[in-house]
């Protein structure tokens, strides 16, 4: 069996590890805290992020980060996406260096403004060849129960990329794979602030229609944003572009979704923080994403609107009018 290792223990990450386990892996997961791992070891259960769900006995956990990637030919990071450079850092000297790092985040750096995959290379400085991505549309606790799902592994090295979804296809998960990881990437996370979007005008009471727009209208939005920086178009019309988009965006088990809809509901953004059991990494995309696409001169209304309400410049109910007017939108939308 291969070895494999999973760096965090959240929702996300404890849903790969059954994934990867139920394909034939032994998976070992790291978590921060010691009381996570006892409890996956003793019980084969993480009951903090998926309560109810049984893993699989190939499923082991430890809190000592040597220990977890020692030997590992794949290791997985789910970690908040703004704390990847200082886990990295943390931790890097212990990777082994044969290993392929497969990221399972979806967000952009504040700062640098950079996608993760980015981010590992520039830390610990491995080839691209030897960092791969997963996304598509994927909500954690739904994967975690066994229903079908699939997702894209994007890799520059075909290989690699077909390696990685080899190790992560079961009887209820399938990877595709891709070489676009511009696009996967960006997919993955573009589709989190339009989420917030949709989630704030349910939160107002809006309907369907309303909703349908702003999916609609986000698709070209980040279309435009991820093919201005060398994205594959067909990438955003596949699972990760549109399946994440229609799956984030519809799901109430979404968290950009929830705290969308709280931010609608008028919850002030530190209450609906506060309210996360895990970090929407929608909110902290929004400023890196604009930044971004002024450095392209990419118009992203939809991003610019859910920013002014973060920050308290507009009303939660008068975003949907701005999103569905025709004044800024491109031919075709």
């Amino acid at each position: 069996m291969t070895s494999i290792a999973v760096i965090g223990a959240g929702s996300w990450g404890t849903t790969f590890a059954k994934v990867l386990a139920h394909a034939g892996s032994d998976v070992q997961m790291w978590s921060r805290r010691s009381e996570v791992s006892e409890e996956i070891n003793s019980l084969n259960m993480n009951t903090d992020y998926l309560p109810e769900i049984m893993l699989p006995q190939a499923v082991t956990a430890t809190s000592d980060i040597a220990e977890a990637v020692a030997g590992k030919s794949a290791i997985f990071l789910a970690l908040p996406s703004q704390e990847l450079r200082a886990n990295l850092r943390a931790f890097g000297d212990y990777l082994p260096r044969e290993a392929v790092l497969v990221s399972l985040i979806k967000g952009v750096e504040k700062g640098t403004n950079m996608r993760m995959s980015s981010v590992i290379a520039e830390e610990i400085g491995w080839p691209a060849s030897q960092i791969a991505v997963v996304s598509g549309p994927n909500i954690a606790l739904e994967i975690a129960r066994e229903e079908p799902s699939a997702a894209v592994v994007s890799c520059v090295d075909p290989e690699v990329a077909a390696r990685i979804a080899g190790l992560s296809t079961n009887d209820y998960f399938t990877a595709f794979t891709n070489t676009d990881v511009i696009g996967t990437e960006f997919g993955g996370t573009l589709k989190n602030l339009v989420a917030v979007a949709v989630g704030i005008v349910h939160g107002v009471g809006y309907g369907e229609n309303t909703k349908a727009s702003i999916i609609t209208r986000g698709l070209a939005e980040i279309t435009r944003f991820a093919v201005a920086f060398g994205a594959a178009p067909e990438t955003m019309t596949g699972l990760a572009g549109l399946g994440d988009l229609i799956a984030t965006c519809e799901s109430p088990l979404s968290r950009n979704h929830t705290a969308g809809r709280l931010l609608g509901e008028g919850k002030p953004l530190a209450e609906v923080i506060d309210r996360m059991q895990q970090l929407a990494e929608g909110l902290s995309s929004v400023h890196p994403v604009l930044a971004l696409a002024a450095e392209r001169g990419v118009d992203m209304p939809i991003v610019r609107q859910v920013a002014e309400v973060l920050e308290g410049r507009m009303e939660p109910q008068y975003i949907a009018p701005h999103l569905t007017s025709q004044s800024d939108a491109p031919q075709g939308e």
